[in-house]
């Protein structure tokens, strides 16, 4: 009998990375793509179903039995529905991805949100396993949230999780989102790299901020202090609602490693009042967490 695998693909505004996903989260075959949004919503969708297509034939030509497809993407995802609300990155608008994907494929489709679906992958294989109350954050441009609860990853109908979004400062630097002073005006590597230019009067990158961090730089270090001050409250915050045991940080921003959590955690643990006590690590997937979300996904569908 042909061994089982998932097609998986974890959907950017620029590229998406696709690949065979065995028994065990075993990556047999993993390729980047460009996504194509500058054709159009249309063409990407397009595009979408030639991966599929392709990676399907491409499984059973090594003798393997796709049982099923996930697909994950940025934007407010509807997983129950399969219908993706709003993705900005790429134009769809209200528009039935898993029904359209299901229809001209061979396979049984689900579709999640990249945030959700790489916490879903940390819960279950990373640096969250074994927790069913886990936060995973994720510091990048922005700042994403993926919120599991007693077990499950709770969506909100696509809306649960946007912590980057969390008001910290009503009159701070505007937002993507409309509004202003969000976490993750604050606290993204964007944010830290940007406030951090703006101050020394030179383009530098959150990743040589927290390098003059680590050397001691003054401004460096006022400017850290700020981000990981602005995500201790917003932690505080979730932790105070949802109670989680564990909090998973991934992104660019986590690179940096000690250097962001060694202080996140000190400021936690010194607001920590009647809140269930809390551990703050580092993802553990890396840049796979996406594409082993959506293989997850795929299992189900």
């Amino acid at each position: 009998m042909a061994g089982s695998c998932v097609v998986a693909l974890d959907v950017g505004g620029t590229r998406m990375k696709a690949g065979l996903v065995g028994e065990g989260a075993h990556v047999i075959t993993e390729r980047l793509y460009d996504t194509g949004r500058e054709d159009g919503p249309a063409a990407v969708t397009e595009r979408l179903v030639g991966v599929v297509q392709q990676l399907t034939e491409g499984a059973r030509e090594r003798g393997l039995r796709p049982s099923g497809a996930g697909v994950v993407i940025p934007g407010i995802i509807d997983e129950d529905t399969g219908v993706v609300r709003s993705s900005a990155n790429i134009g769809w608008q209200d528009f039935p991805l898993r029904r359209h994907l299901a229809q001209h494929t061979e396979l049984p489709v689900a579709i999640g949100h990249d945030v959700r679906a790489g916490g879903l992958a940390e819960s279950v294989l990373g640096a969250g396993r074994g927790q069913s109350d886990l936060l995973f954050l994720a510091l990048g441009t922005g700042i994403a949230g993926a919120m599991i609860l007693e077990g499950r990853p709770f969506s909100g109908g696509g809306y649960g999780g946007e912590i980057g979004h969390m008001q910290l400062d009503p009159g701070g630097h505007p937002c993507g989102c409309g509004s202003r002073g969000c976490l993750e005006t604050l606290a993204s590597a964007s944010a830290v790299a940007r406030r951090y230019s703006r101050r020394a009067g030179e383009q530098v990158s959150a990743r040589e901020v927290a390098l003059r961090v680590e050397a001691g730089e003054p401004l460096a270090l006022e400017i850290w202090r700020d981000a990981t001050e602005a995500l201790a409250t917003a932690l505080l915050a979730y932790m105070t609602i949802c109670a989680p045991t564990r909090v998973v940080i991934g992104g660019g921003l986590a690179q940096s490693g000690e250097t962001l959590l060694a202080p996140l955690r000190a400021s936690v643990e010194k607001r920590t009042t009647y809140h269930r006590p809390v551990q703050i690590v580092r993802a553990a997937l890396g840049d796979r967490a996406g594409l082993l979300g959506a293989a997850l996904l795929g299992r189900t569908a």
